[in-house]
């Protein structure tokens, strides 16, 4: 979120997201899914946003969603460190889809 832009201004859209990746919101199965659901739409859409990304951005946008994807699959419980894993996975799967900018990935 942009700092001169106040979480109250955002569409609910907008502040979902930001809700989910605070690292203060305790994260649930439902988030991951609705965000992974996100993603999926704005994909199929085609979203002008994702027109405007790097292919290699593009491909680490898919191994982050994919990384999310696999972890609702293989895990049933998360701790803490796996939850905030999850939450940068999100976070840098949705690069360039929202006004959340995240840091870049470490290698």
């Amino acid at each position: 979120m942009t700092s001169d832009q106040p979480l109250q201004d955002l569409h609910p859209t907008q502040k979902r997201i930001h809700r989910i990746l605070d690292p203060d919101h305790p994260l649930c199965r439902e988030d991951v899914v609705w965000m992974l659901e996100y993603i999926k739409k704005k994909v199929a859409d085609e979203d002008p946003a994702l027109l405007d990304l790097s292919q290699p951005r593009l491909l680490q946008n898919f191994r982050f969603f994919a990384e999310a994807a696999m972890s609702l699959i293989h895990r049933r419980h998360c701790s803490d460190q796996e939850a905030d894993r999850l939450r940068e996975w999100l976070r840098q799967a949705t690069f360039g889809l929202h006004n959340v900018n995240p840091r870049e990935p470490k290698p």
